[in-house]
Parts: C-alpha cells; sequence; structure tokens
C-alpha cells in the first residue's frame, strides 16, 4: 500500500490551513519525514475536530475508534485521510499504541473532563500531544528511549502553550483545563469565571503559572534535538521555537487569553527558522547536555515503551485506561439511543 499522489495533497492543503506553525516548520524536514508528517498532522487534525467541532462527541469518538481500527486492519474508510494514514501506518510499521493513547485522550474531552492536578493535566497533554511527538520519533527513526523521552516532552510543552492560548475560548464553550487545585488555591469560582471569563489577576497568575510548567518542558525537549537526525533538526527547533513564541506573546499581553488569543506574525516564524537552523548546525560540536538521558515524565512513559525498540513495560495500565474511557462513551451512546429504538415503528 501506498500513498496517492492525490491523497496527499489533499493532507497538505488541510495542514496549511488548519495548522500553519506546523506547516511552516514542516518544511525544513526532509522528504522522507516531511510527507509522512504531514499524513499523521492531517489524521490528528481530522480527529480532534471531528470531536472539537461535532455536537454529539460521543459518536464522534465511537466512530473514530472504528476507523482506527480499519486503518489497522488495512481496509481504511475510503477518504483522502484515512486511506493516506492507513498507508503511512503499514509503511512506518507504527505502533497502534500511540494512535490509540490520541483517541483516548478525546475520549476524555468527549468525557468533559477536568483534571484536579498538575499531573492529571499532563496524563491528558500526554495523549493528545506527546503521543504525537512520539510518533513523529518513529518517522524520523529516532526509537532511543532518550528521544522519545524528550519528544514527549516536547508534546507536553506545546498542549500547555495549546491551552494558555486558549483559555478564554474554552471557557466560553464550557471547557476548563486548568486544574483544579490551582483554581482553589487562586480563589477561583469556577461556575462564576465560566458563566463570565474575565482576565483577572487570578486567571492571568494560573495563566503564567501553566506557562512556566511548559517552558520547562520546553528546555528538556531542546536537549533531545541533538539525538535526532541531523537532517531532521531544524525542522523539530523550528517547531518547538515556533510554539515557545506563542507563549511569550501570551506573556506580552500581561497573559490575558480571555479577551484575546496571541498571534505569531510572519516575520517572527522567518527569525525563528533562522535561528533553528543556526542552532542546529552547531549541534555535535556543542557537549550534548545531560538532561537528554532524563528519565521519561512518568505520565508520558508509557508512550516511550510502546515506541522505543526495546520491549515495552507500562503499557498494560494505559490499555486499561483506553477501555474504560471508550466505555463509558458506548454506555453513553446505547443510552442516547434507546428512546429513539422504542419509538421507531415496529416491521409489519
Amino acid at each position: 500500500m501506498s500513498v496517492g499522489p492525490a491523497d496527499l495533497a489533499h493532507c497538505r492543503e488541510a495542514i496549511k490551513t488548519g495548522s500553519l506553525s506546523f506547516y511552516t516548520a514542516s518544511r525544513l524536514l526532509p522528504a522522507r519525514v516531511r510527507d509522512p508528517a504531514l499524513i499523521l498532522y492531517a489524521f490528528c487534525r481530522l480527529a480532534d475536530d471531528e470531536v472539537d467541532l461535532k455536537d454529539d462527541k460521543t459518536a464522534s469518538v465511537l466512530q473514530l475508534r472504528d476507523r482506527l481500527d480499519a486503518v489497522y486492519r488495512g481496509a481504511p474508510r475510503d477518504a483522502p485521510v484515512d486511506r493516506a494514514f492507513a498507508a503511512m501506518v503499514a509503511e512506518q510499521e507504527m505502533p497502534r499504541a500511540l494512535p490509540e493513547a490520541l483517541l483516548e485522550g478525546l475520549a476524555w474531552d468527549a468525557l468533559e473532563r477536568r483534571y484536579r492536578t498538575e499531573d492529571d493535566l499532563m496524563a491528558y497533554c500526554a495523549r493528545v500531544a506527546s503521543a504525537v511527538g512520539a510518533m513523529m520519533c518513529v518517522l524520523m527513526g529516532a526509537r532511543s528511549a532518550d528521544a522519545l523521552a524528550r519528544a514527549t516532552d516536547l508534546g507536553l510543552a506545546m498542549q500547555l502553550t495549546n491551552i494558555s492560548r486558549d483559555i478564554g475560548e474554552d471557557a466560553r464553550a464550557g471547557r476548563l483545563y486548568l486544574p483544579l487545585d490551582w483554581l482553589a488555591e487562586a480563589g477561583v469560582d469556577i461556575d462564576a469565571f465560566l458563566a463570565d471569563p474575565q482576565p483577572t489577576p487570578e486567571i492571568r497568575g494560573l495563566t503564567r503559572r501553566l506557562l512556566f510548567a511548559a517552558d520547562r518542558r520546553y528546555g528538556a525537549a531542546a536537549a533531545g534535538v541533538a539525538a535526532l537526525p541531523r537532517d531532521c533538526r531544524p525542522g523539530i527547533l523550528a517547531a518547538l521555537l515556533i510554539y515557545r513564541g506563542i507563549g511569550g506573546r501570551i506573556a506580552a499581553t500581561g497573559y490575558d487569553s480571555v479577551t484575546q488569543r496571541a498571534h505569531t506574525g510572519k516575520a517572527r516564524k522567518i527569525g525563528w527558522i533562522a535561528e533553528a537552523g543556526a542552532r542546529a548546525a552547531w549541534m555535535g560540536v556543542t557537549p550534548q547536555s545531560a538532561v537528554l538521558h532524563r528519565a521519561p515524565h512518568e505520565e508520558t512513559a508509557f508512550l516511550v515503551d510502546a515506541a522505543a525498540r526495546e520491549a515495552p513495560r507500562r503499557l498494560e495500565r494505559k490499555v486499561d485506561t483506553l477501555v474504560d474511557a471508550l466505555s463509558v462513551l458506548e454506555a453513553r451512546d446505547r443510552e442516547r439511543r434507546a428512546p429513539l429504538m422504542r419509538r421507531a415503528p415496529s416491521p409489519m
């Protein structure tokens, strides 16, 4: 199975329209990685939109589960992204546990989970973002535990940045990702904030705290770039710098992401791309950071095990949590359908 040119073009256009930051950074990747990466991100974008933009989120997640199952059976749905993703999965021997982790994070969104602690939030970020980082490592052929650990750090950082940027937008939609214990410590009334989101000093302070957590992960992720193939380093560094720059823009507004949404302009992106190229050129010349060998975050360790060449050790707990989430959604879907079944006319 190989990716058709039309399907690849469709994926490329979807990312160019839906995620300009990644599309810009991806142009620095070698073609052998860039095209599979565009397919991966197109599938992730499709999955995210299916849950985020649809009213019936339960049905959307269950349909995504079926589509993913079809991909791994080698019989994808007859749609450009599904066909391209199935071909990429087969060619790259993508471990199924990685896209299943993403599916679990989307299931948590459908269940409208809230996160009590920072570690709970990290567990969510691991699924919806670090899983993508691990899949990118597979595409690059960088499957050492060190490279994967730092790639999953980058996923955590990027998702924390996304959450920081979208606090107001999420609140207006009734979504809340800030840890509940942080909100309690700051004295924030959750119901009042969701009813009327405002950039109060308390909310600004929590946004700042979230970005500090992201910044720690960006620092660790930067150390891992040296473990990637040389021709992949500029593209990944560019993605890191562009996303980290979004946090800088939020800081420049006084950490107000309620009344405005941070954006980075074309000139800034060009500057970060140039910086990424210069920094990548020095890798291998300067001493390697000891941070490269740091153990993965507890919540991303199962992803490292799934993708690393070494035998997996911590996958059982992860699989159980996915089954639990999907079981709850299936039960909810049956309850929703039951009244419709009772009203349906009996066959003659």
